[in-house]
């Protein structure tokens, strides 16, 4: 079944049942719109499109926060069988070209504060044949999203869509370098659906909070699994652990999804009592997981203290697999930490040497997935794509163990390995370390140049808020925790850069530090 078609199904199952919510606390704001109207305004912007000549095949930047015309945005170009083009809402014009560039989208909607930014741009985007705005102001030279709508019919396009059809053209986060096309098919995204239901089994019931940003994968493969089932979301638009906690008291959240820097700043606000959980009725919350980069077994066992009977569950994927799911943890499982987990619903997972072969129980090695919901591939990059993928198989670039009873346990990310005197040095291990301290907030460690040794290891340290700590402080608990090769020859006290999706930004430490 095609993305678009289990919307459709939504809207004749379940009409006048609300689909999505939008809550922005700042402003007292609060959106609902049900199934049905979700799918005829989807309707009305598929018609609207194909009147602008958008057919099958062709790309449409997609550039928005979240919200609910995020996902009516999306699954309006999706009916036209266009690609959807979901682009990253920090981008500057510099980010916008290069994507233009390689997807030749036919028309561009966006919210229009963004419209600023391309203004030095767009007599570069010559394929670009229609501007669409939205918002109440309407920026020269482009067209206003509502009126289009208005002028739309709210019957379903007339184009038929294959499971096999592309759907939609995701950039990578780009930690490692440019943001990498990953073309993903509707089939992918329906595997998507279907993996995430069935790792957590989201009823009618259920009310996904949607914090991350829907452009990236994580944030809108974890609510594909409501989805599916008719079950609605809440769109928290502006996070704090305050709004959170407020948001699943009134809407009646069930489950949410966060990255590690949000539950530490939630974790944080508990232990300071600047947000106390009694204050709130959070009955109805009943799964938190994670993921989007290794998870600290500190953070997850900080968090069952204050919330001891809620599941909990990591998930491990990549954009390339049509994430989440490939590998999770299972709810119930946080005595198997600092594990990942085990191979996801429909997955198959190897962990093999640089030959391509299994290796033994504990050795380290790549993770390969192999599964229904791998990308078609990198779009216009084929060597890339042949790197990427070899008989069926998708190599992620991430490194891990397995253990006898098949408990995988990530290790690091190959291009973040350190090769210090001849050692292999892995920085997520020195990472889990120093998240046990107690005046430590958050770390990053990276590898930094050495005359003697090649590179060591340094340590980028955000301390709690509040609190002092010193080098020595972090030298004696290293030495009382990490092997003296494993230790960090450098302390260095700072921010530690994340992405949206909750990765360190290892590539902007490397360029302040490694020099």
């Amino acid at each position: 079944m095609d993305l678009t078609a289990i919307l459709d199904r939504n809207a004749r199952m379940f009409p006048n049942e609300v689909a999505l919510v939008e809550v922005r606390h700042s402003k007292g704001f609060r959106k609902e719109i049900t199934w049905k109207d979700l799918n005829e305004r989807a309707n009305r912007l598929a018609n609207a499109l194909n009147e602008r000549g958008v057919v099958k095949g062709d790309r449409v930047l997609h550039w928005m926060k979240n919200s609910i015309d995020w996902l009516l945005v999306f699954f309006g170009i999706a009916k036209t069988g266009a690609w959807v083009v979901p682009l990253n809402y920090r981008f500057v014009a510099g980010d916008i070209k290069y994507c233009a560039d390689v997807a030749e989208p036919k028309v561009f909607i966006m919210e229009e504060e963004f419209a600023a930014r391309i203004e030095s741009i767009r007599d570069q985007l010559p394929t670009v044949k229609n501007y669409v705005s939205i918002g109440p102001n309407v920026p020269a030279g482009m067209e206003k999203f509502e009126d289009i709508l208005n002028e739309s019919s709210p019957q379903g396009p007339s184009g038929k869509i294959a499971d096999d059809d592309e759907c939609a053209l995701f950039f990578t986060s780009g930690t490692t370098g440019d943001p990498k096309p990953v073309l993903l098919t509707h089939r992918n995204l329906e595997c998507t659906c279907i993996t995430e239901w069935a790792h957590h089994q989201q009823t009618l019931e259920d009310n996904f909070v949607i914090i991350p940003p829907l452009y990236h994968l994580g944030a809108l493969g974890h609510w594909l699994g409501g989805f599916i089932v008719g079950a609605r979301g809440t769109i928290l638009a502006e996070f704090s652990p305050h709004n959170l906690f407020e948001t699943i008291q009134r809407e009646r959240g069930t489950v949410v999804w966060l990255v590690v820097p949000w539950a530490l700043d939630i974790l944080g606000e508990l232990d300071r009592g600047s947000l106390k959980k009694e204050d709130y009725d959070l009955s109805c919350w009943r799964m938190m997981h994670m993921g989007g980069q290794p998870i600290p077994e500190s953070v997850v066992r900080r968090w069952k203290k204050y919330f001891p009977g809620m599941q909990y569950d990591t998930s491990y994927g990549q954009s390339e697999s049509g994430s989440p799911g490939g590998i999770r943890l299972g709810t119930n499982n946080e005595h198997k930490l600092p594990a990942i987990g085990k191979p996801g619903f429909n997955w198959d997972v190897r962990i093999v040497n640089e030959k391509g072969e299994d290796v033994a129980p504990d050795e380290v090695g790549e993770i390969i997935l192999r599964g229904n919901a791998v990308m078609k591939g990198y779009y216009k990059n084929p060597r890339k794509t042949s790197e990427t993928i070899k008989d069926g198989w998708l190599y992620t670039g991430d490194l891990a163990r397995i253990d006898k009873e098949g408990w995988i346990y990530i290790v690091d990310r190959k291009k973040d390995m350190i090769i210090s005197g001849g050692e292999n040095i892995y920085p997520v291990e020195i990472e889990e370390i120093l998240h046990k301290h107690p005046k430590i907030q958050d770390v990053g460690v990276i590898g930094v140049p050495d005359e003697r040794l090649t590179e060591v290891p340094a340590a980028v340290i955000q301390v709690k808020a509040g609190m002092a700590l010193s080098s020595e402080e972090v030298t004696k608990f290293c030495e009382e925790n990490l092997a003296r090769y494993k230790r960090p020859r450098r302390i260095l006290f700072d921010e530690v850069p994340r992405n949206p999706s909750g990765k360190i930004n290892k590539v902007q430490l490397r360029g302040k530090y490694s020099k």
